[in-house]
């Protein structure tokens, strides 16, 4: 299920070769660096300064868009809704077909695969000026559940207005202490809540509770009877908003005080 080399762009390098780290709000390091601005095509209405807006595509899909129109997509399919938006960027994950195409947009300029290529754990840091985006990886299960694949899955974190925004991908496993610091902080996260194709909705709450964003966004949860179940374990613990729509407009200082889970109803770009 590997797309081929030729379709890996962006800023992809091989773990253990020499790098400088990009800056990084998530650990509390400098501001990306500035410079002149290229604007974009909004998916909605105009950003104030500082804001994101992070809308609910499909499954797992979600757009993710800066303030000057920076556009990244997750778990991209190739189908977004709108054929004349093209993302800057997407990631993909292989569990499912539903998480990945072989066939993107030959428009879209960065497309980072969340699997091993080449014997090689997926590895990505891409500046993007107003969005940074790189990625964590973790073990999955093989089909079937059976036997382990190293690195199969990625987090991804993007790094827009300030906020700290992780895409669990298609978790499997509870992440150890060193992939936790290596995901930092994050101030919103899209967790699979599916209770079981991923991890058991114990053991997903366990992870949303370690990672205490202050803004939980389900998906991957089908029919919705998944998704009950990990609001009512989520009880007490999260406040829950339903926001009866697909988009969500956050900045930094309007957060909310208490951790909130935001259930969004998915629709694809119009």
């Amino acid at each position: 299920m590997l797309v081929t080399a030729g379709l890996v762009a962006g800023l992809a390098v091989l773990p253990g070769m020499a790098q400088e780290r990009i800056p990084s709000n998530c650990f509390a390091l400098a501001h990306a660096p500035g410079g002149e601005r290229l604007w974009h095509a909004s998916i909605g209405t105009p950003l104030a300064e500082g804001h994101v807006r992070i809308r609910y595509i499909h499954h797992a899909s979600f757009a993710i868009e800066a303030e000057d129109g920076t556009l990244a997509v997750t778990d991209y399919t190739g189908y977004i809704g709108n054929a004349d938006v093209v993302p800057d960027v997407v990631t993909m994950n292989n569990a499912h077909s539903t998480h990945w195409t072989a066939n993107p947009d030959p428009r879209i300029p960065h497309v980072l695969p969340g699997w091993p290529t080449d014997d090689q754990p997926a590895f990505h840091e891409l500046d993007l000026g107003s969005m940074l985006v790189r990625n964590v990886t973790t073990d999955t299960r093989g089909p079937f559940g059976e036997g382990a694949r190293a690195d199969g899955n990625s987090i991804f974190v993007f790094e827009a207005g300030g906020l700290c925004i992780g895409h669990l991908g298609h978790l499997h496993q509870i992440p150890d202490d060193a992939q936790y610091a290596a995901i930092g902080r994050l101030d919103v996260v899209m967790v699979p809540v599916d209770g079981g194709y991923t991890m058991s909705t114990e053991a997903m709450a366990e992870v949303v509770s370690r990672l205490r964003a202050s803004v939980v966004i389900p998906m991957h949860w089908f029919s919705g009877a998944s998704l009950v179940t990990f609001l009512d374990e989520m009880e007490g613990q999260f406040d829950v908003v339903e926001t009866g729509g697909a988009d969500l407009d956050l900045s930094l200082q309007d957060l909310p005080g208490r951790p909130t889970i935001m259930v969004l109803e998915p629709a694809y770009i119009p």
